[in-house]
């Protein structure tokens, strides 16, 4: 049954709030010359936002929201169903699962985010702050201060739903799989089910059914730290080499989030401020083709892997 008004996420759906520095860098470009796709926000940037929206809107009602872009809340029939269905709600609680942010209301149940591939959620103090161009859904609260759904590519979307049929509006929730922030699993457990998928690691990394929010940047910045190659077979893998990649993971992603996420060049992931991430200056090898490794100062490689750029240092990564 869904939660009753002003009673937290189930347990499952809930993370401790986090206060974070504000940062802001820009990313160092890659020498390679051939276009790819823009990175899509992953598991640190999207548990960002979480934490940010946390602490900005938790507690606040909705006044009023306006939708003039119809690819946005595509799930709705028109702009007045997803205002009848949030207007005059307080927010409660504001969770994430996997790539998808849900921020629990006392009634209906919640209004899911996915960013999609250039989606943003940026914090306006007033409604006189200039509308970013792009910008689909703006919510306005009775304390003040509105945020604004911006997205670009139109991919990503905005819609509420009762917390009990969130899994029927969204059935690849049901299927996520281990949650590295979220959730509590041993190295060994971790082992066992590597062992068992037989699949290439960054293909398996990359699976949401295996691990949830792990995406292109993320997963080749684990394997680096690992020391192990994207094509290696996950079932070849010693004791010592899952230790290694178990920890790779814990690591690598809470580091991202304390740096508060990756913006690339073309800073289409944003915290909620309108700032860019500044993990991607740790960045070992994720768009940095031809630069040096920083262990062994050998020139980085840039591979395709089934249509995905996948960046690593041969010398390093066995």
């Amino acid at each position: 049954m869904l939660a009753g008004p002003g009673k937290p996420c189930p347990r499952h759906l809930v993370r401790p709030a986090h206060r974070q520095p504000s940062l802001s860098w820009a990313a160092r470009p890659s020498q390679s010359s051939q276009p790819r796709a823009p990175a899509v926000p992953e598991l640190p940037e999207v548990e960002t936002i979480r934490r940010d929206l946390e602490r900005e809107i938790v507690g606040r009602r909705i006044k009023s929201v306006v939708a003039t872009g119809p690819r946005s809340i595509r799930r709705h029939k028109d702009p007045e169903e997803l205002q009848g269905l949030l207007e005059g709600h307080k927010v409660t609680a504001v969770c994430r699962r996997g790539k998808y942010l849900l921020i629990r209301l006392e009634e209906p149940g919640v209004l899911v985010v996915h960013l999609g591939m250039s989606g943003q959620l940026l914090r306006a103090k007033t409604a006189r702050e200039p509308l970013a161009p792009h910008t689909h859904v703006v919510i306005t609260f009775t304390q003040g201060g509105q945020l604004r759904f911006v997205d670009p590519r139109t991919f990503g979307e905005m819609f509420v739903t009762r917390l009990d049929e969130l899994e029927e509006q969204v059935p690849e929730l049901a299927h996520l799989g281990y949650d590295p922030v979220d959730e509590v699993m041993s190295w060994t457990e971790f082992g066992e089910r590597l062992h068992a998928r037989k699949a290439k690691l960054k293909t398996l990394l990359m699976d949401q059914r295996f691990v949830a929010g792990i995406g292109n940047i993320y997963s080749d910045e684990i394997l680096f730290a690992a020391g192990l190659r994207y094509d290696r077979s996950s079932e070849t893998l010693t004791s010592q080499e899952i230790r290694r990649l178990y920890r790779a993971m814990m690591e690598t992603l809470q580091d991202a989030i304390k740096h508060r996420g990756s913006s690339l060049v073309d800073q289409q992931y944003l915290d909620i401020f309108g700032e860019t991430g500044d993990f991607q200056k740790l960045h070992k090898v994720y768009d940095r083709e031809g630069q040096s490794c920083r262990r062994c100062r050998s020139p980085l490689k840039r591979v395709k892997v089934g249509g995905r750029s996948t960046f690593l240092c041969e010398n390093c990564q066995v």
